[in-house]
């Protein structure tokens, strides 16, 4: 079953925890073309990276299961999440986020390498709306919403405590907003465009629930890196803001 397209609707809904989530979520073939070529990059790998075993499965969540905080990308790296089946570790997008987090208290140490390097997060959780690493870093419109039931249902296990999401880069904004309406949430009319530094209130339907407050960032993409289109101040500014909303305690960054 786990090689139908409607193994993520199925899976996903029947989770009553993240963990339980995250189980299920690392057997789901729904896409050929994402099975493919996480498998195929397992195999032969980047030299660099020859004596590794590959994790070239689907990449789960990670952080706890009361995070007031959520993080979302848009899809694993070949060599980096589909190496080490962590999000964010073993690339250099995550060598910057997860430095910001530990500069702030939001995570036990700065660097992310492998599983079980000991990294904690303190209140957050790191996840995506793809879960299979693309070919090209970008997945098709049709895995974007064959995967979408994971992250809504992780949403909707995170709704008692979740008080912030931040997204990454403008492909993930867009993944992200139909996970959010699929996961009770209200989405203004029109929807609110991706930006760096953007942020807006969204409450649920089902009018209990406090509201979360959604933060555009950019990515922290090695090019955006690079070109300092987004520099560590701005992503720590971004950051250190949803986690004040979020009711986090944090090390407040410096002025400058």
């Amino acid at each position: 079953m786990s090689d139908s397209q409607d193994y993520p609707v199925s899976a996903a809904a029947g989770a009553g925890t993240p963990a339980e989530l995250d189980a299920r979520l690392v057997s789901c073939r729904a896409c050929p073309r994402l099975v493919a070529w996480r498998e195929e990059t397992a195999r032969t790998k980047r030299a660099a990276f020859r004596d590794w075993e590959y994790w070239g499965r689907p990449v789960p969540g990670f952080g706890p299961a009361d995070a007031p905080l959520v993080i979302s990308g848009l899809a694993p790296a070949a060599h980096g999440a589909n190496r080490t089946g962590r999000m964010f570790t073993g690339d250099q997008a995550g060598d910057l986020l997860f430095a910001t987090l530990h500069e702030l208290g939001l995570a036990s140490r700065a660097t992310a390498t492998h599983r079980g390097d000991g990294l904690e997060l303190h209140g957050v959780r790191v996840t995506a709306p793809v879960h299979c690493a693309p070919p090209a870093n970008l997945p098709t419109t049709g895995e974007r919403d064959t995967c979408r039931p994971w992250l809504a249902r992780e949403l909707q296990l995170l709704r008692p405590t979740a008080r912030a999401v931040v997204v990454l880069g403008g492909f993930g904004w867009q993944a992200v907003m139909p996970a959010l309406r699929q996961a009770g949430w209200d989405l203004p009319r029109p929807r609110p465009a991706f930006g760096h530094g953007v942020r807006t209130a969204l409450t649920h339907t089902d009018g209990a629930t406090a509201p979360l407050t959604l933060f555009g960032c950019y990515h922290v993409s090695r090019r955006n890196v690079q070109t300092r289109r987004l520099t560590p101040g701005m992503l720590r500014e971004v950051l250190a803001e949803a986690a004040h909303t979020a009711g986090l305690p944090f090390v407040r960054p410096e002025a400058g």
